[in-house]
């Protein structure tokens, strides 16, 4: 049995102690992703925010695995104290293709592996400290797991991320100011150009005291300048971003209102932990200057790394999908943490809980009752863009208009319980209300209603049938550009809370 395991969050723990900013470095200007050629209305610029193409190709993603993986998975707790010795560590069935055939059959477009968790144990064999794979039994001393788990990625065509926290428990010179920093930028400078490509690289403001009983000063501006230098497509993820934000919990829900843009004084540094810090990294801001995505980070079991006396509480696809609704289907990104055994394997309950989840979306894809159905607009052309199911096609209903509707003419036999609404977000996200209606006996009837949109908007309804669907933008923040209107059927319509684990 594993040891018992404090229910902290990286939010309880960081309003113990917050990690000082030298400075942040905004993300580069990049420009946004040009609209198909496919697409008629010429659009007007705008000075609301955009999305890098790094930032655009992120947040499609929708679907990121973590893998917690450490000493920690050995010793039975969440965070090492940094004395446990090298010699516990030996997973000796490890196969990370495992890890990455099941993120890939389930999905999942990326990984991101705990390179260093606040324990300092590398899981490389670095050259800052014998504190690592080196001095552990596993693959006679010889192995290099960062090594391992960034080849099965790329077998299975996935991206690469890493996690490598500041706080270090084990390092002599944690607290020592810049020969600390110095340290870490090192560490950081191995991982990104010792294993090539890296799509994500994950910080948090975990900032408690090292071995000398002191806390670091984290110099950030040299730690996001470090990636943009060495992995300049990457995306850096904190609760301050640059790139992409903490969503602000760990139970699995972006805000029901959920903007991109961001106002980065609001949260101007990881580990913040003001009054208004919840719901600024919840919502978002419309009128944010710096395009800072959410991503919903959880893990698929009450703890983050493995404990045995867990295996019965993994969470079930259903509550799994529920996930996919509260996070991606609110403008979001779901970073789903599945945490490998002592063996170095993932368990049959986490696969099995992953492959049904994969069904249950694959149920709900199968088929679009909207696709290729009669569109028409208020104004504007390219209304059939909505339902020709590419991404980067958009109806607008041009010049300065912040409203409009558009409607569908659907097949008698389309029954929908679900809809999916997407903006052109290469664009910039707009849209603030709307509404969508159904025709029924001679009148429009209200359906479901909402805020923002942004990348996906998933909204559940009663099981629906309508000759005629209408969707109005009530309000938009600029002249909106409606991408998507998808009309789906899932496979169980039960609804269960997704913080739900069983217990």
């Amino acid at each position: 049995m594993s040891k018992p395991w404090p229910r902290w969050t990286r939010r309880n723990f960081l309003g113990t102690g917050v990690a000082g900013l030298a400075g942040a470095l905004a993300p580069p200007a990049i420009a946004a992703t040009a609209r198909s050629a496919k697409t008629t209305t010429a659009i007007a610029s705008t000075s609301r925010p955009r999305p890098s193409a790094a930032q655009l190709a992120w947040q499609r993603e929708e679907l990121s695995m973590f893998v917690h993986f450490t000493v920690n998975t050995f010793t039975g707790r969440e965070w090492g104290d940094g004395s446990e010795r090298p010699a516990i560590f030996n997973p000796k069935a490890l196969d990370a293709r495992q890890w990455a055939r099941t993120a890939k059959a389930c999905g999942f477009r990326s990984m991101i592996l705990t390179a260093k968790h606040h324990d300092g144990f590398c899981l490389w064999p670095t050259k800052t400290t014998a504190h690592s794979v080196a001095s552990s039994p596993w693959r006679d001393g010889k192995g290099d797991l960062v090594r391992e788990f960034t080849d099965a990625c790329r077998a299975e065509g996935l991206g690469v991320g890493f996690y490598l926290s500041p706080w270090d428990r084990n390092a002599r010179v944690y607290g020592e100011g810049k020969a600390y920093d110095d340290f870490y930028i090192e560490q950081l400078t191995e991982l990104l150009t010792g294993y090539g490509p890296v799509v994500e690289v994950w910080f948090d403001g975990a900032n408690g005291e090292g071995p000398s009983g002191k806390r670091q000063q984290y110099d950030w501006a040299r730690i996001h300048r470090t990636v943009r230098e060495l992995q300049p497509q990457a995306v850096m993820f904190s609760d301050a971003g640059p790139d992409v934000r903490w969503i602000g919990n760990e139970t699995g829900s972006a805000g029901s209102t959920c903007w991109a843009s961001v106002d980065p004084a609001r949260v101007p540094r990881p580990g913040a932990d003001d009054p208004w810090t919840g719901e600024a990294l919840q919502q978002g801001d419309p009128y944010g200057a710096v395009w800072r995505p959410g991503e919903t980070d959880v893990s698929i079991r009450p703890g983050w790394f493995w404990h045995a006396d867990q295996d019965a509480k993994v969470r079930t696809p259903q509550n799994l999908m529920n996930l996919y609704f509260t996070s991606v289907g609110r403008n979001s990104k779901l970073l789903l943490n599945v945490p490998p055994t002592p063996d170095g394997l993932f368990h049959d309950n986490d696969v099995r809980a992953l492959e049904g989840f994969a069904r249950l979306r694959e149920t709900l894809r199968a088929k679009d009752m909207a696709r290729g159905a009669s569109a028409k607009a208020s104004a504007g052309d390219g209304a059939a863009h909505v339902v020709d199911g590419e991404p980067d096609t958009f109806w607008t209903p041009g010049g300065d208009a912040r409203e409009g509707w558009l409607e569908l003419a659907l097949a008698p036999d389309a029954a929908f319980d679900v809809i999916r609404l997407e903006e052109a977000i290469a664009h910039g996200q707009h849209v603030s209300n709307y509404r969508i209606d159904a025709w029924r006996e001679g009148a429009w009837v209200p359906l479901t209603w909402g805020t923002t949109i942004g990348h996906c908007k998933l909204d559940r309804v009663p099981p629906t049938r309508a000759e005629r669907l209408r969707l109005v933008i009530e309000h938009a923040y600029a002249s909106p550009r409606i991408a998507r209107i998808g009309l789906h059927r899932s496979a169980d319509a039960a609804w269960e809370r997704p913080d739900h684990h069983g217990d």
